[in-house]
């Protein structure tokens, strides 16, 4: 169910498409050795995109998050599921088509350098985009609501329920698409991830014919890869932990696993499966009664590959995810992220 590397895996890629949040950094911090790494891939002639879902920030802005956290980093290398909505919008509807603005400067700022021009005014609007902005009015998505029902095109820049902040975890921009759709009775069609739009807008403009996906959570990064046909590494750094990774149905597993980005750099063995017990590198990991457990000694990238197996195994078999409450992951206490 893991795929096998026996040379590292970046050496079979030409374009490492990074997520953002906790993969890069979490909140306003990298992650210990991100920067290294990233100019590690660049020094291996490979391209680097950091690839968001986030439409509230230009890619000037978010380069310069980068930059302040201590990855290098310039807009060029920055892609948002902004940019992937404005070229949607601009390949359906034409150079100087008005669309109307439900949003932020970052998706502003996509709509016009794609030779659209972004409106407040309804009038003459062909279609309607929407994206994360923390000063939209009810009053605004009224307005679309009731236009997005009388038949007016809907773009979203992206479907994610949930965003990070200073406070905590909040609603994100997925709970507006919903609340537009759900009253319109119509599909948004969605340009971020786990859609195929923001990887292929991600390619067009980086480069690479290999490209791999590189993300902390499964219903965005591993999902949204699976839906290209590109390989994917989850890393451990995010808000993937144990209990989510072994209950991933299929198209949201990922190609590899690795703690960290080290793994970029390390050949990937894959599990092998005796009698019902997953074996790797001094690992067993066997389901008893329902619960996952892990035994023997070796690596902590290892000790995941057998975790992951076993219990996607158990899902496959029995519909039902394996118990984890009793099973303790190697290495330090978990790093908190969000997309």
């Amino acid at each position: 169910m893991l795929e096998e590397s026996t040379s590292p895996i970046l050496e079979a890629h030409d374009l490492v498409m990074f997520d953002l949040d906790g993969v890069v950094y979490v909140g306003g911090h990298a992650i210990d050795g991100v920067a290294d790494r990233v100019e590690r891939v660049r020094a291996a002639g490979v391209h680097v995109a950091f690839v968001t879902n986030n439409a509230s920030r230009t890619p000037d802005q978010v380069a310069q998050k980068l930059l302040d956290v201590g990855v290098a980093a310039q807009a060029s290398d920055v892609v948002t599921s902004a940019q992937a909505a404005a070229r949607l919008l601009a390949e359906e509807h034409g150079e100087g088509a008005k669309v109307l603005l439900l949003g932020g400067e970052g998706l502003r700022v996509a709509l016009a350098e794609a030779g659209l021009e972004p409106v407040t005014d309804p009038e003459g609007a062909v279609a309607v985009a929407s994206g994360y902005g923390p000063d939209v009015r009810w009053r605004d998505i009224m307005r679309v609501s009731t236009l997005v029902r009388d038949g007016l095109p809907y773009v979203a820049s992206n479907a994610d329920m949930t965003i990070p902040t200073p406070y905590g975890i909040a609603p994100g921009h997925g709970v507006l698409v919903r609340t537009i759709t759900g009253f319109a009775g119509v599909e948004a069609t969605v340009a971020g991830k786990p859609e195929k739009p923001l990887m292929e807008e991600t390619v067009l403009r980086v480069g690479g014919d290999r490209p791999i996906m590189v993300g902390d959570r499964l219903d965005t990064d591993i999902e949204g890869a699976h839906a290209v046909g590109v390989p994917s590494l989850l890393v451990l750094t995010g808000v993937t932990w144990l209990e989510q990774l072994v209950a991933a149905t299929p198209e949201l597993r990922p190609t590899y696993i690795s703690p960290t980005l080290a793994g970029l750099f390390e050949p990937h063995p894959a599990p092998t499966v005796d009698d019902g017990a997953v074996r790797l590198g001094g690992w067993t990991a066997t389901v008893d009664t329902g619960r996952l457990v892990v035994d023997g000694d070796g690596s902590d990238a290892d000790w995941w590959r057998v975790a992951a197996v076993a219990g996607w195994r158990h899902l496959d078999a029995t519909g039902t995810p394996v118990d984890v409450v009793d099973t303790t992951p190697p290495g330090p206490v978990r790093q908190l992220g969000a997309e």
